[in-house]
């Protein structure tokens, strides 16, 4: 260190010190007789120029009462000068003025010199005076710990704060070691040593300082308590290098670090609790985060309501029962162990009388209990469950920053538990409405085999706009339907819905498909003209229904033709026996709503075994992948044709979306065409006369007897014999009579006309009109469908049950 610097800045002597200030010997006269370089230093006058002039020479700006004067007796210390006011104005060799202190000292002995002056630059003085104040508040006053270790690491020197950490006086520990002070204690701060010993080594021998270490241990003098203290050590030494040891000054931060440590842990619950909108997932979360950071021990129970997504009522009433689902205990490495186990998830908890769960649930309120703190988890003032908190072992340790710190952590949680349970109730009504608007159970069917799969977008919600239907028809035809709707979730699901029912509507009309779908696309475009009237041409006006997709197919097992027409529909795909696979050249038509182009259907002949695949385009298209690609996939998928209809749904499914996710909803509905057998079929062509009524009677009767259905001949009989008198009296043209052994008996009698006939009472004195009343009674449905040659009448009636008609069968063709 230089010289400059030292007597600068580390400089700490008394500027009035005789080495260092401007000192003046004088006679009994006042005459100046001494003159030092200090005081040449001071006023700029050489010895030779000051020696043997009077003092005033170089006072005369001093007022008279201002010179000075001996100070005191010289057996005893000086007085401060500041306090004697002894400030003089002197003038310096160049003229400018120098505010001086001074003391003055008589001389005793022999010889001329009668007393000494010395002087100072009163500044140089102040500052002098401000460092002694500050060294003695760091002494004193500071909270800073402060201590001087020397070269063998054993304490010389701390101030009053250290002392007060240490809670003994100085003279009780001098020379102790820091390890000797701190034994359990160690610096937690990554990359640096441990030990207080080897900081404090490590600083003698390099000359580095390491500054804002963290020491954590228990201070002496509040045991069983950890604090943390923000340390920082620098090597102490002289101007010429000669070391004295390492100064080490220590900052209790165990409050900041506590604040610091809630306030992280409440950021990681707001970044890990509510991640899902599943209720148990989100009190696992909780539970979870809160240890060991917080708790030993966290345990949640939430009312079982809240699991169904409802709010729970009072205490003692149905779904207010609580539900252990979570528990999470520390483990010895620091980690969190999940201890669910312990706990069935479907068994109320039951808490003692007088335990803290039992008080906290009775009283509403927080307990805290010892080492237990239990938080109700409120929403909206609505209690939900109780969080119980344990940190074992130790009385007292929830102070009241930890009840706090607990009931903000419980309150942010609640929050999201509540948003899980919203989303709970929402999705089950969402699902609900799903289920009812997609065909949960296919009914089964003579005319084919089938397979399907619904794979919503909205997987928060689960419900989309695609839909299928698989819908029975008149003559044990089958109504197949796949459909898309723009957009998904819930709008899309309640538009799908609206859609799929006047699909069902429609369909038994037995209508050909392209009738149906210019039906179809007359009431969307109308819903939307009238709903545009309502609310105007903004936005929410808008009706998701219109440019909505569909493909329609109807197939009879007795021809083994199919009738297809798709409004803006992607083509199904059809597989013949062998693998060979097509997509039929189906015009495409508009999409619903949008008119201005007709419908048309088309007519395909299948071999028995043929497989139709039905779908949605989110089956086939993606962001990363055209239709074109998707379309190749499917095929070369279904031309592997082995194993069931289900397990042909899974393989197609795992190659399109091997992730087993989707970016836009997707319905598949696979169907294997079969051919109704020929002994349970037989029609004739009946004269158009009266006597066609009796042969056709004869002739059902005789058929029925064959299939063993003898105790549905006398309806049977009645039935025919009411619709053949109908088409030979109203109508034109052949008569034919067909009946079809299927899951029901279906009769039907078809005609050349047009007219279709209807249900209608009968007045007392009418000779007739009774007769299609009559048959009404006797079938469980009945109807009319329109083909290019006229129309057909049909019946349905029930089969006797297995164990009555079980004989008969024996002798089935």
């Amino acid at each position: 260190m230089s010289a400059g610097r030292a007597a600068g800045v580390g400089d700490f002597r008394d500027p009035l010190d005789v080495t260092r200030a401007a000192t003046v010997v004088l006679d009994s006269r006042g005459i100046v007789i001494g003159w030092s370089p200090g005081a040449q230093r001071l006023l700029g006058y050489r010895p030779d120029e000051a020696v043997g002039r009077p003092l005033a020479t170089f006072l005369k700006h001093a007022e008279p009462s201002a010179a000075p004067a001996l100070v005191g007796p010289s057996a005893g210390p000086p007085p401060s000068p500041l306090e004697e006011g002894d400030v003089l104005v002197a003038e310096h060799r160049d003229g400018h003025r120098v505010e001086l202190v001074t003391v003055v000292c008589p001389l005793s002995g022999v010889g001329a010199a009668e007393r000494v002056l010395v002087a100072a630059e009163r500044e140089g003085l102040m500052v002098w005076e401000s460092r002694l104040a500050m060294l003695h508040g760091l002494a004193t006053q500071s909270p800073v710990g402060l201590a001087i270790h020397d070269t063998d690491l054993h304490l010389t020197w701390c101030n009053a704060a250290y002392e007060e950490e240490i809670g003994l006086p100085f003279d009780a520990f001098r020379g102790k070691r820091g390890d000797e002070l701190y034994p359990e204690g160690r610096f937690v701060t990554p990359g640096y040593p441990e030990t207080l010993d080897a900081v404090l080594r490590h600083v003698l021998e390099t000359g580095e300082p390491f500054v804002d270490l963290h020491f954590l241990g228990e201070q002496p003098s509040d045991p069983g308590t950890e604090h943390l203290w923000s340390c920082s050590y620098y090597r102490l030494q002289d101007p010429d290098g000669y070391v004295f040891g390492v100064c080490e000054d220590a900052f209790d931060i165990s409050e900041r670090y506590e604040a610091q440590r809630q306030l992280n842990l409440l950021v990681e619950v707001g970044r890990q609790v509510g991640t899902t909108l599943d209720v148990v997932v989100t009190t696992r979360e909780l539970a979870e985060v809160a240890v060991p950071r917080f708790a030993d021990t966290v345990e949640v129970d939430i009312a079982a309501a809240v699991l169904e997504g409802e709010l729970p009522g009072a205490p003692g009433t149905p779904g207010s029962e609580l539900i252990r689902t979570a528990a999470f205990s520390a483990r010895g490495d620091g980690t969190a162990e999940a201890v669910g186990s312990r706990f069935h998830p479907s068994r109320p908890v039951i808490y003692p009388p007088g335990s803290p769960q039992y008080r906290s649930r009775s009283s509403g309120g927080l307990v805290r209990d010892e080492d237990t703190l239990v938080v109700p988890l409120r929403a909206g003032g609505i209690p939900l469950g109780l969080v119980t908190f344990v940190r074992g072992g130790r009385p007292g340790v929830f102070d009241s920053a930890a009840v706090a710190l607990a009931d903000e952590l419980v309150t942010r949680a609640a929050v999201c538990i509540d948003n899980a349970r919203r989303f709970t109730r929402e999705r089950r009504a969402a699902l609900a409405l799903q289920r009812q608007l997609l065909p949960q159970h296919l009914p089964p069917n003579s005319a084919v085999h089938m397979a399907h799969r619904y794979l919503p977008t909205d997987d928060v919600t689960g419900v989309g706009g695609d839909w299928y239907d698989v819908i029975p028809l008149s003559g044990t035809r089958v109504g197949l339907v796949v459909g898309d709707v723009v957009g998904h979730g819930l709008q899309a699901a309640a538009t799908m819905g609206r859609l799929r029912t006047t699909v069902r509507a429609l369909a038994p009309m037995d209508m050909p498909p392209d009738e149906l779908l210019r039906r179809l696309d007359d009431l969307v475009g109308q819903a939307a003209a009238d709903r545009t009237e309502v609310v105007g041409t903004s936005g929410e006006g808008e009706d998701v229904a219109t440019g909505a997709t569909c493909l329609y197919v109807v197939y009879d097992p007795s021809t083994r033709r199919c009738t297809m027409a798709r409004a803006g529909h992607v083509p199904p795909a059809i597989v013949f026996p062998g693998g060979r696979v097509t997509f039929p050249d189906l015009p495409p038509g508009p999409p619903l709503g949008l008119g201005g182009l007709p419908f048309e259907s088309v007519d395909i002949e299948l071999p028995v075994g043929s497989l139709v695949a039905m779908f949605t385009d989110g089956l086939v298209e993606s962001r990363d992948r055209e239709i074109d690609e998707g379309l190749e996939i499917l095929g070369r998928v279904l031309g592997d044709d082995r194993g069931s209809l289900e397990d042909l749904c899974d393989r197609v499914v795992s190659e399109l979306m091997p992730d087993g996710t989707t970016t836009d909803d997707t319905a598949l509905l696979l169907v294997r065409t079969r051919e109704l057998d020929s002994h349970r079929t037989a029609s004739w062509h009946l004269p158009t006369e009266p006597v066609a009524v009796s042969n056709a009677r004869e002739l059902a009767a005789e058929q029925l007897r064959r299939w063993g259905l003898e105790e549905l001949v006398f309806a049977t009989e009645l039935i025919v014999s009411e619709l053949v008198t109908n088409a030979v009296k109203h109508a034109e043209g052949p008569v034919g009579l067909r009946l079809i052994h299927d899951r029901t008996l279906v009769c039907e009698v078809s005609d050349g006309g047009h007219t279709s006939p209807h249900l209608r009472h009968a007045a007392d004195d009418d000779e007739g009109g009774r007769g299609l009343f009559i048959v009404a009674q006797l079938v469980q449905r009945w109807g009319t469908r329109y083909g290019p040659s006229g129309k057909t009448i049909w019946t349905e009636q029930a089969l006797p049950e297995p164990d009555e008609a079980t004989a008969g069968r024996a002798g089935e063709p």
